[in-house]
């Protein structure tokens, strides 16, 4: 028996469950359960197709456990990628792919350090061909919605600002028809937000991390300004709530061993201070289809996919 092809959105609805695509792209194996574990969880759950990219295997990270203290280079990346695919199967994502494949672009250490020359390194990459790599994955998959970093790269990580360059820049091209056409049909992402936490919600959890530090396997706490995207609150357009799905970016942050201990609520990397774990995530949302900058003033969206009227 032929199945017939179920039928599209009618005007003003939103995509089908089934029919969401959403791509988020990440400097290191572990930053996307950091920030969006939640998100991904929640999306894969209810059916949407979620597409990871990293850019590089982080393979000058910083190993947490001493019984992996050998690893560095490209061993720690090797096992960076085992630790990334554990941390998708927690939170039911299958499809996460490396930026033109395993090794082409390398951790290019934290800024100012001189890993930051090495020409094998994120840091260095064109990005007008290294967001070449990123559109042929958007021409495939061709996702209504992109999450990524923003021009800081959230905290100021070569990586992560590099990672972000390379998402923008690679929206722009995917929709483009005179590029790449051998890549297939030009696509046009709907909506492109940056990773965000309001300011009043870092205030607030590290006012409870202060008075929890005692009973937590951390002697001291990081400060606000270590967390990645902190804005004020006005800039938050979007949050989705992750309590049914917090296990699981607890899970996935704990399948990252060599970067990140976690002792709920809290969480620390390899500096041993620690850190809200976050289980509401925020976003900002900074272009739309057809609009610009915000579309709900004094009202946050709980959805991506929000306003989205087709799925084709």
């Amino acid at each position: 028996m032929t199945e017939l092809p179920s039928p599209g959105p009618r005007p003003g609805e939103p995509p089908s469950r089934s029919a969401r695509r959403l791509l988020l792209v990440h400097a290191h194996p572990d930053d996307e359960s950091i920030n969006n574990g939640v998100t991904m969880a929640r999306y894969a759950a209810e059916g949407a197709q979620v597409t990871l990219v990293t850019c590089t295997l982080g393979e000058r990270g910083e190993v947490i456990p001493s019984e992996l203290g050998h690893l560095a280079g490209a061993a720690l990346g090797a096992h960076r990628r085992h630790e990334l695919a554990a941390a998708m199967g927690e939170l039911g994502v299958t499809d996460f792919r490396l930026l033109g494949g395993a090794g082409r672009y390398q951790d290019s250490g934290m800024m100012g350090l001189p890993d930051n020359d090495d020409p094998g390194c994120l840091w260095q990459a064109d990005v007008d061909q290294a967001a070449g790599y990123l559109v042929e994955t958007i021409r495939e998959v061709r996702p209504q919605v992109l999450v990524t970093y923003d021009d800081h790269g959230g905290y100021g990580h070569p990586d992560h600002i590099q990672a972000h360059r390379i998402a923008m820049r690679a929206a722009e091209l995917a929709a483009d028809p005179s590029v790449r056409p051998e890549l297939g049909a030009p696509w046009r992402i709907a909506k492109v937000y940056w990773n965000r936490v309001p300011r009043s919600v870092a205030e607030a959890a590290f006012a409870r991390l202060q008075e929890e530090l005692p009973g937590l396997p951390f002697d001291k706490s990081a400060d606000i300004d270590d967390v990645p995207g902190v804005v004020d609150d006005e800039r938050i357009t979007t949050e989705i709530d992750g309590t049914a799905h917090a296990f699981a970016k607890a899970a996935a942050m704990r399948a990252h061993v060599t970067q990140i201990e976690v002792a709920e609520p809290c969480f620390a990397l390899s500096n041993e201070l620690a850190q809200p774990l976050f289980t509401t995530e925020y976003y900002e949302l900074v272009h739309r289809e057809g609009a610009a900058g915000r579309q709900h003033a004094g009202e946050r969206e709980t959805d991506l996919f929000a306003g989205i009227e087709e799925a084709s």
